[in-house]
């Protein structure tokens, strides 16, 4: 039987609620704490660790809690957490301009949230700044629907960046692997990710038929994409249907 224990905590002014597994925290979490703080005593200097996922996995409110189980657990270095949706296209640019998304042209305001609606340029040259020097990252505000410039300050010693694209294999988002000095990648049932994210584009509103093509156009695309065109990861978990995690492997 699974001991569920809920955890509530602060992330930058926001409230965080959340369930986990305990012998999840106890077996794969912490684990992979330690894990991190062994590759930054080996390198002596900053380490940046990659999480990807398609959407719906819940890699946002994973990396928040590692932050914060990091910072309350003794044997372990504070980590830092940062989103890779800072560096969308400002909404101005993308209503105004196109994206070739698998040899085709279309407008960018149709496939926001696909890689060719970031602009990988200029998270590429901050990713090699902050291998070496504090920096300042840009976050994505949903209430504005757009990017707003330096909001947070980026000087820990372990820097956890998830996003879906960071393994993505296609041209120049593949060279950002070499940046990183360890990467994870959480995978889940694509059914069971269907579900969740037509649910949840119900719960902000829309109707379950609006919602069902919404994910067969966009967040379907991304899933698939993010699954099938990620390079191979450090550690891999496995999304379970009660959201649950489950490590699968680890590659050498």
């Amino acid at each position: 039987m699974k001991q569920w224990v809920e955890y509530d905590f602060d992330v930058n002014g926001f409230q965080i609620h959340t369930v986990y597994n305990n012998q999840t925290i106890q077996e794969v979490f912490l684990p992979l704490l330690q894990k991190m703080t062994a590759l930054w005593e080996q390198k002596k200097g900053r380490i940046l660790v990659y999480l990807a996922a398609p959407p719906a996995t819940g890699k946002t409110t994973l990396c928040q809690f590692l932050e914060y189980l990091s910072r309350n657990t003794e044997g372990v270095h504070d980590i830092q957490s940062i989103g890779l949706d800072g560096f969308h296209y400002h909404a101005d640019y993308i209503k105004t301009h196109t994206a070739v998304v698998k040899g085709k042209e279309i407008p960018m305001k149709e496939v926001k949230g696909c890689p060719e609606t970031y602009d990988i340029d200029r998270l590429t040259e901050k990713l090699r700044r902050m291998r070496t020097e504090d920096v300042l990252w840009p976050v994505y505000s949903r209430a504005l629907h757009d990017v707003i410039e330096d909001q947070v300050t980026v000087n820990g010693d372990i820097i956890l960046i998830e996003g879906n694209w960071l393994l993505l294999k296609d041209e120049k988002w593949r060279d950002l692997k070499q940046l990183c000095d360890y990467s994870i990648m959480i995978r889940g049932d694509e059914q069971l990710l269907k579900e969740r994210l037509i649910e949840r584009k119900m719960k902000g509103g829309s109707a379950e038929q609006e919602a069902a093509y919404f994910y067969e156009h966009s967040d379907g695309v991304n899933v698939r994409r993010t699954m099938q065109d990620s390079q191979p990861a450090d550690l891999f978990l496995i999304l379970e249907a009660d959201g649950d995690y489950q490590a699968m492997s680890e590659c050498e």
